[in-house]
């Protein structure tokens, strides 16, 4: 079971199942509306959903154009060692790492998230980009889980490794955070630790790079995430949380335009992008 959500050849937005014939409807107008639901309302509604099939003609991200993007950052002990590498500072991600308190960090609103059908972008002034495939998870306003879709936490290398603080800059611009269009309900996980994530980066149709790992290798559990995220601030509409990534090229690569980027995580999907320059003043 996937939940997706998209426009009708009329405009009409439609949020539902999945089905071989198209969606079938979750009476409900918006992604807010059923994370503002508790999680035992909202599986009823998902799992008790009629009528007849919708065709989508435009498909959109989980998301509302208000909904909040927030992410965590070093997670992973590859994450830690990839930061490590490539910063002026590099002490600041062990200690990170080896804390009781994640890095928590906001990273898009929802009008600027994509999703497979649209490119991923790298900023004209840094020598260096790369992505960063991570399980997302949608979180209802009452810190339960939802579901799982995949992120492309896109990031500058160049400008988070001159300095920590310019990591919104690094994180948050143009066409840097896309999204898998399709959630999977955290019940209909199957078995979550194992997930596997592997991800690639392809240049004229040929594999650059390409790793995996797995969310038995998270550090924190995403219960652990949660708790700080929720930590004195209200998501009274819910919010998709990304949990940090496992897979972080080496240093010689970065993301070119005309390259495409594509993730895989086992029981969740397939999650690919185009790459484009965003340009001063797009």
């Amino acid at each position: 079971m996937a939940l997706v959500s998209g426009k009708d050849k009329n405009g009409v937005f439609h949020l539902g199942v999945k089905t071989e014939k198209g969606v079938r409807p979750v009476i409900v107008s918006s992604w807010k509306q059923l994370l503002q639901m508790p999680l035992e309302q909202a599986k009823n509604l998902i799992e008790n959903t009629q009528g007849d099939e919708v065709e989508l003609v435009e498909v959109l991200p989980p998301v509302d154009l208000d909904s909040e993007i927030w992410a965590a950052g070093v997670t992973y002990l590859r994450s830690r060692d990839a930061r490590t590498e490539e910063s002026g500072v590099p002490d600041v991600y062990t200690r990170v790492y080896e804390a009781d308190r994640p890095e928590i960090f906001f990273k898009a609103i929802g009008s600027k998230v994509v999703c497979e059908n649209d490119w991923i972008g790298i900023r004209y002034d840094s020598q260096m980009s790369v992505p960063e495939p991570e399980i997302a998870i949608l979180v209802n306003a009452h810190q339960e889980i939802l579901g799982l879709t995949i992120c492309n936490d896109v990031t500058s290398r160049t400008i988070e490794g001159e300095n920590p603080l310019y990591l919104p800059q690094a994180k948050m611009y143009e066409h840097s955070c896309s999204l898998l269009s399709s959630v999977t309900p955290i019940w209909e996980i199957a078995d979550l630790p194992n997930i596997e994530i592997s991800a690639e980066i392809l240049r004229d149709k040929e594999v650059v790079w390409q790793a995996t790992t797995s969310l038995a290798q998270l550090k924190r559990p995403f219960e652990v995430l949660v708790d700080y995220l929720f930590r004195c601030y209200r998501f009274e509409n819910g919010v998709i949380f990304s949990t940090g990534t496992g897979i972080v090229p080496p240093m010689d690569i970065s993301l070119v335009e005309g390259d495409a980027v594509k993730i895989v995580a086992s029981e969740i999907g397939a999650l690919a992008n185009p790459v484009k320059t965003v340009q001063k003043g797009n």
